[in-house]
């Protein structure tokens, strides 16, 4: 299901909710003249992109409103992370204000939607199959090079072949151009990753952040893996990229239980 600007994804078990949300603010009225569309357009949720601050809170709000509609709990609360690209992961029972820095994190309480700011990298689900326990995670190539998926499917109490996994829009493999420093990170831990590098000349090579997590996953054990595999660089009416535009807004991932 979507709405303005919101992808609600279609999860296996109805006890989860997971959404998706755009650079299009999701109570944008698309039959509104260009002026009001001027207003509206912009839907950034990150604090920390030197936007209005007062503007971001309110958006996040509205965020928050609309996950507790659709999940019919008013209780409902974001837990939001000071993302560091490294590989901490948290377990959070209650929602907190305080900074919270680290790349993952996991619930099993039904008043926590959980959510991962992206702009490029690659937003990471996961829940039980029961639906009972779920995680995210902030997949840069950085936290995926320290196994942060790893990090985090050892921290839930699921077996890893009873979770299901969600890879969302992230730089796709024809835009996302790297060093030789970000290939070598992956080669030297398994030549499985060679498939998810096309090289280039100089030393360059273009990664493919889909191929890489599903890559690891799969290593782990988790093969139920479903993606939208949509390039957040080349889709500049849709999504923010930090790659294209360096000051910019963030998208978030979330998921909450029902």
């Amino acid at each position: 299901m979507t709405m303005n600007g919101i992808h609600f994804i279609n999860w296996p078990e109805q006890n989860v909710l997971a959404a998706q949300t755009s650079r299009i603010h999701p109570l944008l009225d698309i039959t509104c003249n260009s002026d009001a569309l001027t207003d509206f357009q912009s839907f950034n949720l990150g604090l920390h992109v030197n936007d209005d601050r007062q503007l971001v809170l309110k958006n996040r709000n509205t965020l928050t409103e609309i996950l507790a509609q659709q999940t019919v709990n008013p209780n409902l609360s974001i837990q939001w992370l000071n993302q560091v690209h490294k590989t901490d992961v948290v377990t959070i029972d209650h929602v907190s204000n305080d900074v919270i820095s680290a790349d993952a994190c996991i619930t099993r309480n039904k008043d926590i939607a959980l959510a991962i700011m992206t702009a490029d990298c690659l937003p990471i689900l996961l829940s039980c199959k029961q639906g009972n326990e779920i995680a995210a995670i902030h997949g840069g190539w950085r936290p995926l090079a320290g196994n942060i998926i790893d990090n985090t499917l050892r921290q839930m109490q699921a077996c890893n072949s009873e979770v299901i996994a969600w890879l969302g829009p992230c730089i796709g493999k024809k835009a996302f151009e790297v060093g030789v420093d970000v290939y070598s990170a992956f080669i030297t831990q398994s030549t499985n990753f060679h498939c998810a590098f096309k090289p280039l000349s100089d030393e360059k090579y273009l990664a493919d952040l889909h191929k890489i997590a599903k890559i690891q996953l799969r290593q782990l054990g988790v093969t139920h893996i479903m993606q939208l595999p949509e390039c957040t660089y080349s889709l500049s009416n849709k999504y923010y990229s930090y790659r294209r535009e360096s000051v910019t807004g963030r998208m978030a991932t979330l998921i909450s239980r029902k």
